[in-house]
């Protein structure tokens, strides 16, 4: 039995009783739902060894292929199996302490993150130092064996449920740009960590405000040398995109579905212009997915290039577009609330979160920055 058929298997027998309820919930403008059952899912797949795959066998992972990876986050979304809520663990914080860690931290962190009990946050933006991350103002200071930590975290996606974050902070006082920061992993759960839910278009509140007031952390609960941050954080966005994306698109399939039928019961696939921007939708998907192929070549070789920036770039944009159009095939219904006091249907929340993808994780603008300097070797803006 191949790894995608035994996944496949699992799923259908385990998406049942107790969890056939987490069918489908979580997700980008979503993760208020199920928290609980999710994370009590997350748990149940640590249990039967379906969380981080590709880590390595002395850490608890399987040493999955870069193909198995992609066939088991396929699978997954097209079982509708929940919104993973310890992904940030597994895919940032969990190989950057695998591949920058002592050996300590790694027997300390990395058992808790592959069995679900200790969820992640990622501390780098900031009110200004956004896209720009060497800004950083957040900073800390050893003081009797811990590093104290002030400062102000923006745009932090699940604070608000999290155990630990990751925080990029400027420990050498004096220090510019990517010189004199370091890496630390940071306890939530203690005095002088504040967390402020942001609350979005869509009325929900996935990101956050997390200000740190004398906050502490061990002084061994740094990754990397001290001052040497930039180079870990680096390696952390590195990890960022990577066979997730192709399970990422069978979401997108689900949702452009969603649209093609809208478009058919509301008349709207009658429009030849609509019709004609249905059709060029499809092909972009189609382009994004052979895009995402060839980026997983490049990353089974060590050698990610300019495809993980033009991918994100262009998954972004197209899922944007993807929500102009869902509000564009409903019609009239598309500008009122299902119900009181703001219940968004799928289409309408899809609107309204896709102006977010634009953002996180890489805003556009840097996107197409990186693309023109390291690509096509235009001069720096």
């Amino acid at each position: 039995m191949t790894l995608r058929e035994e996944i496949r298997s699992w799923l259908a027998e385990h998406l049942s009783g107790e969890f056939s309820a987490a069918r489908g919930l979580g997700g980008p403008g979503r993760e208020h739902e199920g928290h609980d059952i999710r994370l009590a899912w997350e748990r149940r797949l640590g249990e039967a060894g379906w969380t981080c795959l590709g880590w390595p066998k002395e850490y608890g992972g399987r040493e999955a292929t870069l193909e198995d990876q992609v066939a088991f986050h396929e699978e997954y979304a097209r079982a509708a199996a929940p919104a993973r809520v310890g992904h940030i663990g597994e895919g940032l914080i969990g190989p950057t302490v695998i591949d920058h860690g002592t050996e300590e931290q790694r027997r300390r962190f990395l058992p808790p993150i592959r069995r679900g009990e200790e969820l992640w946050c990622q501390g780098y933006s900031e009110p200004g130092a956004g896209s720009d991350l060497a800004g950083v103002q957040t900073r800390a200071r050893l003081q009797d064996g811990e590093w104290v930590i002030t400062g102000q975290k923006v745009w932090t996606s699940l604070a608000h449920v999290a155990d630990w974050c990751f925080v990029i902070a400027r420990t050498e006082p004096g220090s510019q740009r990517h010189r004199g920061l370091s890496y630390l992993l940071v306890p939530m759960d203690q005095p002088g960590v504040e967390v402020r839910p942001i609350v979005q278009m869509t009325g929900t509140s996935e990101f956050n405000e997390v200000f740190f007031d004398g906050a502490r952390t061990a002084a061994a609960n740094v990754l990397g040398p001290p001052g040497e941050g930039w180079r870990v954080a680096m390696a952390t966005l590195g990890y960022e995109r990577g066979a997730s994306t192709l399970g990422q698109q069978i979401g997108f399939q689900r949702e452009y579905a969603m649209v093609v039928e809208t478009a058919r019961r509301t008349g709207a696939a009658q429009d030849p212009v609509l019709r004609d921007r249905l059709v060029q939708s499809w092909l972009e998907l189609q382009i994004m997915r052979l895009n995402a192929l060839r980026t997983m070549t490049s990353l089974s070789a060590g050698e990610p290039g300019p495809e993980v920036s033009i991918g994100k770039l262009y998954w972004s944009e197209w899922h944007r577009r993807l929500g102009e159009l869902a509000q564009a095939v409903q019609g009239r219904e598309g500008l009122v609330a299902d119900g009181p006091p703001y219940e968004l249907n799928d289409l309408q929340r899809l609107y309204l979160f896709s102006r977010a993808d634009t953002i996180y994780a890489g805003s556009s603008e840097i996107q197409r920055n990186i693309i023109a300097e390291r690509t096509l070797g235009l001069p720096k803006g």
